[in-house]
């Protein structure tokens, strides 16, 4: 079965954005593709250059920092991307802060410990949506299902498994945060890194940002 490779994440984003908007069916409010798995090779080369995009390695450096702290808190966040005031619940936090969901029952620390243990381990794999708190996910569900970790040739691979995936917002800033998270982890296991395999079971692009995009494109 053929898949996929990209060297780095621009090169996966200008292909997708090309591929949704030629092949995507409309679905709700979106261009819509479905099951799309993708590797990239290069996973810290994870700027997102594409000038249309005009992507902002600033905010997602603070998103970043936001799941280091493991504070669910959209108040400082929401400061920058007031969208997350939209998926705070009555106490202000947000189910998809996914430091504080791998902070939980210490996930990340069970991660290293199992691929020290046992560095062929298939256990080794943190739980972001869990269908059993689906009553908790009233203002957010989170887009992310599991981050799995596994050592092969002596390299740290990692997959990551999204239930629901925007193009635009989602990918660019995710697999920032996300191949941050796989250097994170190699560095305490102190190998290198590998590859960054990434799986959307709806990968999709908002009609309103694509109207917006042929909008300054035209203007």
């Amino acid at each position: 079965m053929q898949v996929l490779k990209f060297y780095c994440a621009n090169e996966a984003f200008e292909y997708y954005w090309k591929e949704i908007l030629k092949y995507g069916i409309d679905y709700r409010d979106t261009r819509t593709l479905f099951n799309q798995g993708f590797y990239i090779t290069n996973p810290l080369n994870n700027a997102i250059t594409a000038s249309f995009r005009n992507w902002k390695i600033n905010y997602a450096m603070r998103e970043w920092n936001w799941y280091l702290s493991g504070n669910p808190s959209v108040k400082d966040i929401a400061k920058y991307a007031p969208i997350w005031e939209n998926h705070a619940d009555r106490y202000g936090n947000a189910r998809s802060n996914y430091g504080w969901q791998w902070q939980r029952n210490d996930q990340l620390g069970y991660i290293v410990n199992e691929l020290t243990r046992d560095e062929h381990s298939r256990r080794a794999l943190i739980t972001i949506y869990d269908g059993k708190e689906h009553s908790t996910y009233q203002a957010d569900t989170p887009c992310t299902q599991n981050i799995h970790f596994y050592i092969v040739n002596n390299e740290l691979n990692m997959t990551v498994t999204m239930r629901s995936n925007d193009l635009w917002f989602g990918f660019c800033n995710d697999q920032y945060c996300f191949s941050n998270l796989q250097e994170l982890v190699a560095n305490a296991l102190q190998i290198p890194i590998g590859t960054y395999f990434h799986f959307a079971q709806n990968l999709h692009i908002y009609n309103e940002i694509h109207s917006k995009t042929v909008s300054s494109k035209n203007s």
